[in-house]
Order: C-alpha cells, then structure tokens, then sequence
C-alpha cells in the first residue's frame, strides 16, 4: 500500500478497555494498530461468509484480539472492540 497510513480512532468502548490494559498489553495494541494502519486488509475479516462487511477486521496476537472497521472514504480505522485474555 502507498500513502500515508489511515488514522485510527476508538469506539467508547474500546476506548474504555484500553485505559484498563496493563502498559506492556497497551503497547502491543499500538504495535498492532500501526501494523493495520499501513495494511487495514492485512488482518483476517471478522465473518468471511459476508461479503459487504469486508472492512470489518480482526487482528489478533497471543491473547490479544482487536475487531476494527475500515472507513475507506476517510481514511480512518475505528477500533470496535478490544479482547486481553491475561
């Protein structure tokens, strides 16, 4: 992908978890997120079987799982939902 990398932006909820992870968790979610933002399709679609909702995405290392929607037109990643299972 060329350009610059798409803004990310976090739904209340998401936003609510992150303030809750340890620092070290914290980092691997900006790691992860700087990962997307360069490649948004690089990570796996949420549901494979639906064919509009291929800018629904979830990423996911170790126990960490990130669910975010591409907003094409805006350039912008907004992260839906965020899993630590630690």
């Amino acid at each position: 992908m060329t350009g610059q990398p798409y803004a990310v932006r976090f739904s209340a909820l998401a936003a609510k978890v992150l303030g809750t992870l340890p620092e070290h968790v914290e980092d691997t979610v900006w790691d992860v997120l700087d990962a997307a933002a360069a490649d948004p399709w690089g990570f796996h679609q949420w549901n494979a079987e639906d064919p509009e909702g291929e800018d629904v995405r979830y990423a996911a290392v170790g126990q960490l799982s990130l669910t975010y929607w591409v907003n094409r037109p805006l350039r912008r990643l907004t992260v839906l939902n965020i899993v630590w299972l630690g």
